[in-house]
């Protein structure tokens, strides 16, 4: 067995807790400062936790110190103590979030242990977006001559909305938050640009239920930097039901809450209920000449809420948690580099979704039923 640390006790580290300890070839260490988050977790007898505070670099340094990966599902602006953490006690590092800046910086600790002939692999944004749709965006892209268009749209919907949002608290609200208000990176005619969150809204229909999808921060993971120069456009928007932008937009620019996170915050998870029952859309429409033709491939998927690991969970749970699950996985098994800084878009789709992990996203596609 493998020993993890697992940073973060909230819905999603919990999650990521479960999984890993049920599946019995891991033993988790769950560290949160919140001694009543860690009260909440299920006990398990591979399961250990840890109150700890997470700007203390000496005690993560003592509580990552021999294990083999440690996983960060804590919130955005905690990600870099983490992992430099993590790159001085010399253990592989995995985290799940959105933000560009604190990528950049694993980025750099990659290239730090590298040069100094480090063993370990950095590998961030693990979960959902980014993560599993970069994945599936480079999968896509791989079966073109020449790109024209990559075009990724991810959303956690309640499936019985009932407030004027039309949206339930599903995950991180520090997180929604804050890929509502960063810049989103793009590829607009080829060039890297900056295109402003909330904006460039779009409609459109699956199933017969009609969506808005609108820029957000983070979502394309990567992607910007390994396909510039490649591809004419290349965008990230959330999805969510319609009307749900104009009222962000409002709440956000004009009581100018975007300068007052905390309150809007306290706001959101004091009048939106959270939800389990939930589900998670993946649509990624990839565009580009083949055999001296312009085609199209589309990836569209829905996931929903159900039992993993003997309780119910969440759509938004089961995928972001599945998701670092399998990247650590295939860590552990050889099929990722051990050394480095590892993209989502490195990850094979078909290895991905083979993985006992990753099974989970393996779930009824668009438009095909299936057999029996």
């Amino acid at each position: 067995m493998k020993d993890i640390v697992v940073v973060g006790a909230g819905k999603i580290g919990a999650t990521i807790a479960r999984l890993l300890t049920h599946c019995g070839d891991y033993r988790v260490k769950l560290a949160d400062r919140s001694a009543t988050q860690l009260a909440a977790v299920e006990p398990h007898p591979a399961l250990s936790l840890h109150p700890i505070d997470i700007t203390d670099g000496e005690a993560l340094d003592r509580l990552f110190a021999g294990s083999f990966a440690v996983l960060s599902a804590a919130p955005f602006h905690l990600t870099t103590a983490i992992a430099e953490s993590a790159a001085r006690t010399g253990v592989h590092y995995l985290d799940l979030t959105e933000d560009v800046e604190s990528t950049r910086r694993v980025k750099a600790l990659a290239a730090e242990a590298a040069a100094r002939g480090a063993s370990t692999a950095f590998i961030p944004q693990c979960g959902l977006a980014p993560g599993f749709i970069s994945i599936v965006a480079s999968d896509l892209a791989a079966r073109f001559e020449t790109l024209d268009s990559v075009r990724m749209r991810v959303g956690a919907l309640p499936q019985y909305p009932s407030n004027a949002l039309n949206y339930n608290l599903t995950w991180s609200t520090d997180g929604v938050i804050n890929e509502y208000i960063e810049p989103c990176e793009a590829i607009v005619e080829g060039r890297l640009a900056h295109v402003p969150a909330l904006e460039e809204r779009e409609e459109f229909s699956l199933d017969g239920v009609t969506y808005e999808a609108f820029n957000t921060s983070g979502g394309l993971g990567t992607l910007c930097e390994t396909l510039e120069g490649r591809v004419r456009t290349l965008n990230y928007r959330t999805i969510r039901y319609p009307g749900h932008a104009a009222i962000m937009k409002a709440l956000l620019n004009d009581l100018g809450l975007r300068h007052r996170r905390e309150v809007l915050k306290d706001i959101l998870e004091h009048a939106l209920p959270s939800t389990t029952q939930d589900v998670v859309i993946v649509f990624v429409t990839v565009s580009g000449w083949r055999d001296g033709r312009l085609v199209q491939e589309t990836y569209a998927n829905k996931i929903y809420s159900g039992v993993v690991a003997g309780r119910m969970m969440s759509a938004i749970q089961i995928t972001t948690a599945a998701s670092i699950a399998a990247v650590l996985d295939m860590l552990a098994e050889g099929t990722l580099p051990a050394t480095g800084f590892v993209r989502q878009e490195d990850i094979p789709l078909d290895a991905f979704l083979a993985n006992r992990f990753g099974a989970h996203y393996a779930q009824e596609r668009l438009g095909e039923r299936r057999a029996g």
